[in-house]
């Protein structure tokens, strides 16, 4: 029990040690204090065992990790007038605590909805063709352009991906058309450079034969030699015009 002439000893020591624990702050690696002395900005606090004193110094903590936000799907007007849903994952991280809670009253939600009015911005500038073959450089253009914008803020935006691209129903069979389509026209255009080069060939061949006669009845004998090899009963075979020729004057 403490004596009635330290008790206000004794309470004032509590204070003192609450006050100390209330002031201790623990500052992990990866966030930063943000600390305003009587409402005036006066530092950002690194990792660590910090005091901030009640009452007079206000602490906000800000995680400087990448954040990963998924942006809503929006609706997005193509330039060649096709309506789609399009949805995306954005990176982005806090390289400047103090503009991440002075400049902005919500650095989050800013971010989101900033990203969300880009994606439609951006995309409405493209064609359907564009949004479904050229990715990639949407995925850079958003990057950009809400990085630029973000950065009074205190915001890097690392990356944006964009995740789908959603179609009506109709929409979608008319692609299938369309790549049906193409898929005959590319197959009668790989015929037709087929029968080009054989009649190239033939052509070719022709011209062989009609300067060496020889090379003709070399042919023709071939050609008897494989029908030969056939089990067949009845053979029909057209006789070359110069040799019946040869032998009718060898008769007269």
């Amino acid at each position: 029990m403490i004596p009635i002439h330290l008790t206000p000893f004794a309470f004032i020591l509590i204070l003192i040690v609450g006050f100390l624990i209330l002031s201790l702050k623990i500052v992990p690696e990866y966030e930063r204090l943000v600390v305003f002395f009587l409402g005036r900005f006066q530092a950002v606090k690194k990792p660590g065992l910090r005091i901030v004193v009640p009452g007079i110094q206000q602490a906000v903590r800000v995680d400087l990790r990448v954040i990963t936000m998924d942006v809503p799907s929006q609706d997005v007007i193509s330039r060649d007038n096709v309506t789609v849903r399009v949805n995306a994952v954005l990176y982005f991280r806090v390289v400047d605590p103090e503009k991440a809670i002075i400049q902005v009253e919500d650095y989050y939600n800013a971010t989101s909805q900033l990203a969300q009015t880009t994606l439609r911005s951006v995309l409405g500038q493209h064609e359907l063709d564009e949004m479904l073959s050229e990715r990639e450089k949407m995925n850079a253009d958003l990057q950009e352009i809400i990085d630029k914008q973000s950065d009074a803020w205190g915001i890097k935006v690392t990356n944006v991906e964009i995740k789908h691209v959603d179609l009506n129903e109709n929409m979608i069979r008319a692609i299938a058309r369309q790549a049906e389509a193409e898929r005959e026209r590319r197959a009668k255009v790989i015929h037709a450079e087929g029968e080009l080069q054989a009649s190239e060939k033939l052509l070719a061949a022709a011209n062989v034969i009609s300067e060496n006669p020889q090379a003709l009845q070399l042919r023709y004998l071939q050609t008897l030699n494989d029908i030969s090899n056939e089990n067949v009963t009845t053979l029909v075979f057209p006789l070359p015009i110069d040799l019946i020729q040869a032998v009718i004057k060898k008769k007269e």
